[in-house]
């Protein structure tokens, strides 16, 4: 696929790498829907595209919401006069011990620790996919869905929701590209380490030091190296039902 010729649904897009990647595309010429339920960073990604050759359409998006995500992406599709591409970028952690003694008490991981991360990881995933499916189909000229996975997958202290989600999201993938093969629609999944995103926010000096000597390049992501890997994941049509790691050479490290 031509990157020029991309019409992109995008989650999480109002911040992280979501953000990145529509930046990129409309820099390409391409359209883009982007979707989040963060509406200010929305209007200042809007603010911020205007002089970009591509064109950009935003909406409040739940990705947890079911209902909601079949709107954006029927509304996203007139919007554009078609659809090729969906990346699923939205994700949130809640990070938590299963459970722990401390002081004597005994504390448990709440269900909705468990639930929230799960809802939007990987359920934002499947009604995504599924949609995005639906119209390609329709459409009869294929397309390339990706997702967006992590090196936690393989499991992290503390992160056993996030784990699983990003795990069961690999699971799908490939699954969904056996399916979808057939008629010309690509799945893939880019597992990226630790990425200079939000996402870091609030973890100490001392916890990232010890993440960087895990990885020897010495240093995380930046979105724009992560972008390169998504943009290969689009445009090679020869490349489906596979994940794509992108983690400066480490083995374990916490989450993107």
């Amino acid at each position: 696929m031509r990157i020029e010729d991309v019409r992109a649904v995008i989650t999480g897009a109002a911040s992280g790498l979501g953000r990145e990647f529509t930046l990129q595309l409309l820099a390409s010429a391409a359209w883009v829907c982007a979707g989040d339920i963060d509406t200010a960073g929305l209007r200042s990604l809007y603010r911020q595209a205007k002089q970009l050759p591509g064109r950009l359409f935003i909406q409040e998006l739940d990705v947890a919401d079911e209902q909601a995500v079949t709107a954006y992406v029927a509304q996203s599709c007139r919007s554009m006069e078609g659809l090729n591409t969906a990346v699923h970028c939205a994700g949130i952690l809640r990070d938590g011990l299963l459970v722990t003694s401390c002081g004597g008490e005994l504390r448990k991981m709440k269900s909705h620790q468990w639930t929230r991360v799960l809802e939007v990881n990987l359920f934002g995933s499947f009604y995504l996919a599924r949609e995005a499916a639906a119209v390609m189909l329709e459409q009869g000229r294929g397309g390339v869905i990706v997702n967006i996975s992590s090196l936690a997958r393989s499991g992290q202290t503390g992160q056993g929701n996030y784990s699983a989600s990003k795990a069961a999201i690999d699971a799908a993938t490939r699954s969904w590209a056996k399916e979808l093969g057939p008629a010309g629609i690509r799945v893939a999944a880019l597992a990226p380490g630790v990425v200079e995103t939000p996402f870091l926010e609030g973890i100490s000096e001392e916890a990232l030091s010890s993440l960087k000597s895990r990885i020897p390049l010495g240093r995380f992501a930046t979105p724009t190296e992560v972008w390169h890997a998504a943009r290969f994941l689009i445009e090679c049509d020869y490349f489906t039902g596979r994940v794509l790691e992108i983690d400066g050479g480490a083995d374990l490290v916490s989450a993107s």
